[in-house]
């Protein structure tokens, strides 16, 4: 990138002596010179050399032009660009590259066809049916194409009349396109315009322009209108259109073909009958978290979207660190989040299946039992095992004593003979462990791992889409090859973003270190980001699902605020959350004199703007929020004090102090007061809500668990992550709620009005009532 841009600038003198003095700077100065004979612009060829692959595949490409002895002109050479980024595959790229030398194939639009032929025909083709396929030898003549637009323009002569120069052109070119898919694109464009013209005459100012000619208009004054909360319909979707149809998996990049593709692939369709089939498959040692809810929401909105189904698969190949509670949790989340598995099945259901797999796997030379242990396994720079090219009988044999119990846990493994994109050799397919597995018993002391056994256990179910997060793409290469190398169908691994949400840890691990050292109460704890845990914080399993669906299905790998996840919750709970007084710190008022007489009983809607309504009774003994009230007034406070009235919610009351009562400390414990109507002369800055004979409430408010956005970075961080902990994350207020809510069972959902959103936390009793923060209001309570 330095020598791209010091040669606009210093010229071949300058390059000539670097050249001299750096081999790599030769190789460069090469590309650059390689890539410039495509006739691409300067910033086209310093950003192509910034792709190393890009820039290697076009130098293949040219080279073969040359031995063909082909002059590449501005044409050949934006076709050779365009190839070299749209094919995938080098056999393809080939094919094609040899009919752009050759000049059949002439445009962009031949390239894609060319490439959608071969992808179509993974196994075998004919040269013929290829060349007709991508349209070579069709000539569109430039008449041809002139009868065409003014044929589309005699359809659209009306709209022609109607908006002159201002008609959207691109819809007529998409359908002329269509009817002569060959034509010269530039070509037809230039055609549209010049019949364009003919008809309505010369683009001017005055024809280009709306009803309002000549003279700018001044724009008119909208005011602006409250936001609408958005309807089911429209909260966005995810978007599966880049996923391939079932049974077309040979058309996704770096898919493996084999023999063997077309036949295990016609196997399946007739099994499924062209299904989409996806799987939700989590490991049982552990509580669902938020990144959990997109890949439920990923595989079984996938499959929900199609008409298919999805599986719930339990992963559990480690005995050692399942429950059941796990078990029990993962369905229940995942029917809470609105979603019910078409079966739910266990790795464990083909334990014996993969045990035949893998000894035939050893058999036709492709594992090894090895020995070498854990930490010599560990790292991307391994070396072959000593004992990789052991005789397949004596892998036999000793993968029997492996299964039979003869051999030491950690004695030996099954290795595949592989390797992962990311480096990692010969990953390990079976592992000893002499624990009880919570199915199985004690029937097997050897267990699958999750290289071995995922892509074999979709390919039992035939999935169609195997979904995962972005890290398993170093796996796909493993993926791919152990179905084709045991000749069994082979799904398709998509890969997408996980979703990570900031001032948290999602780690199962660490999790259990916060519930040991006390730092959280368990794996519930409202201020956790696990499902759990937010569904005891009460938000709605809707709110979660909108929120996955608005950040979209992507591969980028992102860090999320929280505040964006707060923000859906809080426009659901706006809908759906029942209003309610509450006080978090009582202070107690007394009326001695009101204009209206007590006590005074009026209707107020449970939800503003609909039905129905619930009554809320003023007494002479009305409780409101200490933080509401101040001796002394500055002009920024706008609330209650002594120099100050307020207005109480929803009875149309001011109140005014009268007198105020303290203790010896001067803690202030009752406020004389007297109420006036509401009217034009005592409008107040403010209303605040009060509770008059209220029931006694614990509330738990929440703030972020940690200091810093990621708390697992060292730099941030250097004392990791238990050092980050912010010791005032919870507060607990002894409040006091409208008596109307006492018996309400746990999870009931609550908007205390100017405070925030709450929900019933399964702590509260008959005797006892609790709540849980879930997310504070939109305003500024100062300001109200």
């Amino acid at each position: 990138a330095v020598v791209s841009t010091q040669s606009g600038h210093y010229g071949r003198g300058f390059l000539k002596q670097l050249i001299r003095s750096s081999p790599f700077v030769t190789h460069l100065y090469r590309n650059m010179t390689e890539l410039q004979r495509l006739g691409l612009s300067e910033a086209k060829v310093k950003e192509t050399l910034k792709n190393a692959s890009l820039t290697q595949q076009l130098g293949m490409m040219i080279e073969f032009a040359d031995k063909k002895n082909v002059k590449i002109d501005k044409n050949t050479g934006t076709l050779i660009y365009s190839l070299a980024t749209k094919c995938k595959k080098s056999s393809h790229a080939n094919e094609i590259l040899n009919l752009v030398i050759e000049k059949k194939i002439l445009s962009d639009t031949q390239i894609i066809a060319a490439i959608n032929y071969l992808t179509a025909h993974p196994v075998s083709y004919g040269q013929l049916d290829l060349e007709a396929a991508c349209g070579v030898g069709v000539v569109i003549t430039e008449d041809q194409i002139r009868n065409a637009v003014k044929t589309e323009l005699l359809k659209n002569k009306s709209k022609l009349d109607e908006l002159h120069h201002r008609f959207n052109i691109g819809p007529l070119i998409a359908s002329i396109k269509k009817d002569l898919k060959w034509a010269d694109g530039g070509l037809v464009k230039k055609i549209v315009d010049e019949e364009l013209c003919n008809v309505l005459g010369p683009k001017t100012q005055e024809n280009n322009s709306s009803s309002n000619k000549g003279k700018a208009q001044p724009k008119p004054q909208i005011k602006s209108q409250p936001e609408k909360a958005p309807a089911e319909e429209e909260i966005c979707e995810l978007n599966f259109s880049h996923l391939h149809k079932p049974g077309e998996n040979y058309t996704t990049d770096g898919y493996v073909v084999t023999n063997d593709t077309m036949r295990l692939m016609k196997e399946h369709l007739e099994f499924t009958k062209g299904q989409w089939r996806t799987r939700f498959p989590p490991e049982p040692n552990g509580i669902l978290h938020i990144g959990h809810a997109k890949a439920i929401n990923v595989n079984f909105g996938a499959a929900k979207a199609h008409g298919g189904i999805c599986f719930l698969r339990y992963d559990d190949t480690n005995p050692e660190k399942e429950e059941a509670k796990f078990f029990e949790s993962i369905l229940d989340i995942v029917q809470w989040l609105g979603y019910t598995p078409y079966k739910v099945t266990h790795s464990s259901d083909y334990f014996q299946q993969l045990y035949e797999l893998a000894v035939k796997l050893i058999r036709d030379g492709n594992a090894y039992v090895c020995h070498q242990t854990a930490d010599e396994l560990k790292g991307f720079d391994v070396k072959f095992s000593p004992w990789r090219d052991r005789p397949v009988e004596e892998s036999l044999s000793l993968f029997e004593d492996m299964k039979n119990g003869k051999i030491d846990e950690g004695a030996a493994t099954l290795r595949m003979k592989c390797r992962l994109e990311e480096g990692k050799l010969d990953p390990v397919a079976y592992r000893i462990k002499f624990v009880e597995h919570h199915r199985t018993g004690h029937d097997w002391c050897i267990y699958p791992t999750y290289d071995y056994s995922h892509c074999l256990c979709d390919s039992f179910e035939n999935i169609s889409h195997s979904l995962c997060t972005k890290e398993f793409q170093s796996r796909r290469s493993s993926y791919y090859w152990l179905c084709n190398a045991l000749r069994v169908y082979c799904p398709v691994q998509w890969e997408y973003g996980r979703l990570n949400i900031g001032y948290t840890i999602m780690s199962k691990r660490k999790i259990a270190k916060l519930i040991a050292n006390n730092v959280v109460a368990d794996y519930d704890d409202p201020r956790l980001f696990t499902l759990t845990a937010l569904r005891r914080r009460g938000f709605p399993p809707q709110a979660i699902n909108k929120f996955v669906k608005k950040l979209g299905l992507t591969g980028a790998l992102t860090l999320t605020e929280p505040a964006l996840l707060e923000a859906v919750v809080r426009d659901e709970l706006n809908h759906i959350a029942e209003r309610v007084m509450a006080v978090l710190e009582p202070l107690k008022l007394t009326v001695l004199e009101s204009a209206q007489t007590l006590p005074h009983t009026v209707n107020v809607p449970d939800i503003p703007g609909k039905d129905p309504s619930h009554p809320v009774t003023m007494s002479d003994v009305i409780y409101i929020d200490a933080s509401d009230f101040r001796l002394s007034a500055d002009k920024d406070y706008r609330r209650f004090a002594k120099d100050q009235a307020v207005g109480l919610k929803h009875v149309g009351l001011v109140a005014s102090v009268v007198s105020i009562e303290q203790d010896t400390s001067g803690t202030i414990t009752n406020v004389n007061v007297k109420l006036e109507q509401l009217s034009k002369d005592n409008k107040p800055k403010a209303f605040i809500q009060w509770v008059c004979g209220g029931v006694p409430a614990e509330v738990r408010n929440y703030t972020r668990l940690f200091y810093h956005q990621n708390p697992e970075d060292t730099e941030q961080v250097p004392g990791g992550y238990l050092s980050d902990i912010n010791p005032n994350s919870l507060t607990v207020y002894n409040g006091l709620v409208e008596a109307r809510i006492a018996k309400q069972p746990p999870l009931s959902r609550y908007q205390f009005e100017r405070i925030g959103y709450y929900c019933v936390d399964q702590d509260s009793t008959d005797n006892r009532l609790v709540f849980n923060n879930t997310v504070s209001l939109r305003e500024d309570k100062a300001k109200s």
